[in-house]
């Protein structure tokens, strides 16, 4: 069975193109028609509806203005290995944004393996955010767009960002955070993910990562255009290694240390991380790994990766034998070419495209976490869990009250994530179970937690089990079960609620919109930030204030609840996780 794409469960269309009013379903639209209309709305540069986001070609706006004005603030110098950088003091971190840790992806380098970027005299401005990957761009949670990077599209996209408490060459632990969104769209320029607080309140250095996603990053082209390509399927897999290697190389010039990094993220996110932990060339670059809902447990196939591949080529009528060609395709008609093959997958537009890292026995030698846990890790200590109604970020799970036959039906034919279609008695009986072990709930929350239960749980155990029976490194797993007030508790505990908690950026704009406003969320920040910058610091994540926390195994499964209340449980809803991992095993 595939492993389940992270983040990009949502609609999907052109990237700064106008939000559709509803879903393209006619499946006999002529595709130069569609192909043609789409790339000129891309080149018009018109606004994604509610995020402001522009499309931009080149890379000017990645390096700001030099010796432009600072609003007043301080400017901070940082050496880095090709050239001086300066950065700014916002009165809790000195931050660095756009810095260049590749060279751009651009005509020839296109599917190929990042360069590093050409060396710099003077001092060259990091004050505003890199370029981010060409994409497609989600519709999702209200909540979420307004925090959304704007920064403009190019394939000169390969830019870092740092907050660290000081330059003064201290070893202060590093985390290193790479963004949600799938294998296909994101960034590490999102509202929420600002290092300051972290880097200011618990003394680390936080990096954001930007890399190729999509097409650009994992169109694997090895079987048809040979050895030139044979990187191409996991060229945004090898971006990342570049940045740790240049965290590797450069942060003790940014207080960091680079014998302790910590790699993090969410979502898809959490997918590159525990892919990473399967890389060889990620070995040593990094010494503990954060997971937050988002766990990928199998790469994709050479045979799968290039029927892929045909598919787009098709759409962009280039022959399998004219591989070369796909150096030259323009950003526009690449992203329009992917677009149309969304309105092509089942669902009409918003099917997913299946980007991401392939096993081709040279980046990617197995698939990262079956049939076991990773050796080129093993002595990595995991921290990694789950939210309790994942699903609600999704706009097809419903808020409002459900009946007991819409319920049914529901469970019988929304789960999806791998699961498929469930039959009438298996849907009964699941519903018995969750009805057992939450009495007091309503269907409505009932099938939010089911699905969030699906769509996680099974592979947080396998994780854990597999990690665990290495012996060589501690797994620690958390599930975080906090209700946000938005919406009256509507929302649940949503996929991404973590966040704003993790980063302790609870006074970011936007935060509010999904954390809302009671002051319990602020002892909640405190917790969960403590926590996780804990684990980064040790490798353990027991702080002052919670209970022992003790690592998970398949004999002594012990999970941390995340509330107002924090506690730490063993094997919580055993029966739910063992139904639920049955039906993954059945549909595999």
């Amino acid at each position: 069975m595939q492993s389940t794409p992270m983040l990009d469960l949502t609609t999907l269309v052109p990237a700064a193109a106008p939000v559709p009013a509803a879903p393209v379903t006619d499946r006999g639209i002529d595709r130069r028609t569609f192909l043609g209309a789409t790339a000129a709305t891309v080149a018009g540069g018109a606004l994604l509806a509610g995020s402001g986001r522009a499309l931009a070609q080149g890379a000017q706006g990645a390096q700001g203005a030099q010796g432009g004005n600072y609003g007043g603030a301080s400017s901070s110098i940082a050496q880095t290995h090709a050239g001086k950088l300066r950065g700014l003091y916002n009165g809790k971190a000195h931050v660095f944004k756009g810095i260049q840790y590749g060279a751009p992806a651009t005509g020839e380098n296109r599917f190929m393996p990042p360069k590093k970027p050409r060396p710099w005299s003077g001092v060259r401005d990091a004050i505003q955010l890199g370029n981010q990957t060409p994409q497609l761009t989600a519709v999702m949670l209200a909540e979420e767009v307004v925090s959304l990077d704007n920064s403009p599209f190019s394939e000169d996209c390969l830019y870092l960002n740092v907050w660290t408490p000081a330059l003064d060459g201290r070893a202060r632990p590093v985390m290193v955070w790479f963004h949600g969104g799938g294998f296909t769209n994101g960034s590490g320029g999102d509202v929420r993910y600002d290092g300051s607080n972290l880097a200011h309140n618990h003394d680390v250095v936080v990096v954001t990562v930007n890399e190729r996603l999509n097409a650009f990053g994992f169109l694997y082209l090895g079987q048809l255009g040979g050895e030139r390509y044979a990187d191409s399927g996991n060229a945004g897999l090898l971006d990342l290694v570049a940045s740790l290697q240049w965290v590797h190389d450069n942060i003790h010039e940014f207080g960091g240390d680079p014998g302790n990094v910590t790699i993090f993220g969410q979502s898809g996110g959490g997918g590159k991380v525990s892919t990473l932990m399967a890389v060889p060339a990620a070995k040593g670059l990094f010494h503990r790994a954060i997971c937050e809902s988002g766990l990928n447990m199998r790469g994709i196939q050479p045979d799968q990766a290039t029927a892929m591949t045909r598919k787009v080529m098709d759409a962009l009528d280039i022959q399998p034998n004219q591989v070369d060609k796909l150096e030259h395709v323009p950003v526009d008609d690449m992203l329009a070419a992917l677009s149309w093959m969304s309105t092509q997958a089942p669902g009409g537009a918003g099917g997913l495209l299946p980007f991401g890292p392939v096993v081709d026995h040279r980046t990617l030698s197995r698939d990262p976490w079956d049939p076991d846990a990773p050796a080129e890790s093993a002595q990595v200590p995991m921290l990694f869990g789950s939210t309790l109604t994942e699903g609600t970020f999704m706009l097809t799970t419903p808020r409002d009250p459900i009946n007991d036959r819409e319920f049914h039906q529901r469970v019988q034919n929304g789960l999806g994530f791998g699961v498929g279609r469930l039959s009438a008695t298996q849907a009964d009986q699941l519903i018995a179970l969750y009805r057992r072990d939450y009495p007091h709930d309503s269907n409505t929350r009932l099938f939010q937690i089911m699905t969030g239960d699906n769509w996680m749980i099974p592979n947080v155990a396998a994780v854990g089990e597999r990690k665990a029976a290495q012996n060589a490194a501690p797994a620690y797993v958390y599930h975080w079960e906090w209700i946000t007030p938005v919406e009256g508790g509507r929302l649940g505990a949503p996929h991404t609620i973590e966040i704003p908690f993790a980063f302790d950026n609870l006074d970011v704009a936007t935060a509010d919109l999904i954390t809302g406003t009671g002051q319990d969320r602020f002892a909640m920040a405190d917790k969960t930030s403590r926590v996780w910058t804990a684990f980064a610091r040790t490798g353990n994540p027991n702080v002052d204030g919670l209970p022992q926390w003790t690592p998970y195994s398949a004999t002594h499964r012990a999970v941390m609840i995340f509330n107002n209340e924090c506690r730490l449980e063993v094997d919580p809803h055993a029966a739910e996780r063992e139904a639920m991992t049955r039906l993954h095993e059945r549909h595999a």
